[in-house]
């Protein structure tokens, strides 16, 4: 639970926390394991996944065609309009309290505690919204794309001859229910033998830019409470960021739902046509991917997002994903996979296999 991760981290660098935190997590990973150790996974081979895929019928499905191809940028120094895109029951999530917004503000128990962080909250957002410190930037990219194989495909243009980029997919492998297809994403763009003309659209964003100044500020008055806020806010305005991206490409850039008109709590329950699923989240876990997505849109050159050598982004509040359009198209989980998908997915991608097992370890159903 990526929305953990300030105070996770936050309990093992305490001297006072760490070994109970420790302990308790261990702990609770004994008795996961006694609770899974029971569970027999039955697995059909890549071929047969493939040969087992969704069946989705291309006749019923036109794509529409995008106001414009290729790749924009996008700067925003006010952060008043992204704001109402926070989706704030994951920000009370960073402080251990569990519950859904705005319905936690009246919880008998935690219901002081979390007005208190909210209010608080909503003081620090005002003040990064005046100040124009923060600043969100973003590149979207929205190309021409089939799909071959597990691959997804995109095009230099319309004439579909020149191949520019290619994204490679994962599929399930685990049978779940007998009868029920193998998802890859890669199942929601059009084949290639279709003959239909499909587009995809990539992008990055962060609202991280200038979290340093805070961040400076606040190390040097020893305000622990005060950096975990703004870091937290900072994730929150990144997501909302990518919510608010999201929406603009549906509605204008590519414009495959222009009629819609969700409230904030419709967008936070994904009722919209398509996904924007993030690379390293279940249905594509392969971070590496994001490399391909930085050189490509150029990434580093056009903004303030950088990519690390283990394939991280920086600023840490940042997004990196796919938008799919198809109306089928839903949030799936790859789980875990055969060696025989993991050497078929190295050639693809031309990864040495000892690197890709490492890259790909959490999905890997052999040690």
């Amino acid at each position: 639970d990526a929305s953990r991760s300030v105070q996770v981290v936050g309990h093992l660098l305490s001297e006072s926390r760490k070994k109970k935190f420790l302990d308790e997590t261990n702990s609770k990973y004994r008795e996961l394991k006694k609770l899974n150790s029971g569970i027999k996974r039955a697995f059909v081979s890549i071929e047969e996944a493939r040969k087992k895929s969704p069946q989705i019928d291309w006749k019923k499905y036109i794509p529409v065609s995008p106001e414009f191809l290729g790749a924009k940028v996008i700067k925003i120094t006010d952060l008043s309009e992204i704001r109402e895109y926070i989706d704030w029951t994951f920000f009370f999530h960073v402080w251990e309290l569990k519950g859904k917004f705005p319905e936690i503000l009246e919880r008998q128990a935690k219901g002081d505690e979390a007005r208190k962080l909210y209010e608080e909250a909503q003081e620090l957002l005002d003040r990064i919204i005046r100040e124009k410190k923060l600043v969100a930037e973003a590149v979207v990219g929205i190309f021409p794309a089939n799909s071959a194989g597990d691959d997804i495909i995109l095009y230099e243009d319309e004439s579909r001859t020149r191949e520019i980029l290619v994204l490679n997919q994962l599929r399930q492998q685990i049978i779940r229910t007998p009868g029920k297809p193998f998802y890859s994403l890669a199942d929601y763009v059009a084949p290639k033998e279709t003959g239909i003309k499909d587009y995809h659209a990539i992008f990055a964003a962060t609202a991280g830019l200038g979290l340093e100044h805070y961040l400076n500020e606040f190390k040097s008055k020893n305000d622990d409470y005060s950096l975990i806020m703004i870091k937290a806010l900072a994730d929150r305005l990144a997501e909302a960021f990518s919510e608010w991206l999201h929406e603009k490409v549906r509605k204008e850039f590519w414009g495959f739902s222009k009629e819609e008109n969700f409230s904030k709590e419709d967008l936070f329950q994904t009722r919209y046509q398509g996904i924007r699923p993030a690379f390293g989240y279940p249905a594509c876990p392969d971070h590496s991917e994001k490399e391909k997505v930085f050189n490509f849109l150029k990434i580093q050159e056009k903004t303030g997002i950088r990519l690390t050598e283990n394939y991280s982004m920086s600023p840490a509040a940042s997004v990196c994903a796919h938008i799919f359009s198809h109306p089928d198209s839903w949030y799936l989980g790859v789980d875990k996979i055969l060696k025989d998908q993991l050497l078929d997915y190295s050639e693809r991608k031309g990864f040495l296999v000892e690197e890709m097992e490492r890259i790909l370890a959490p999905v890997l159903s052999y040690k």
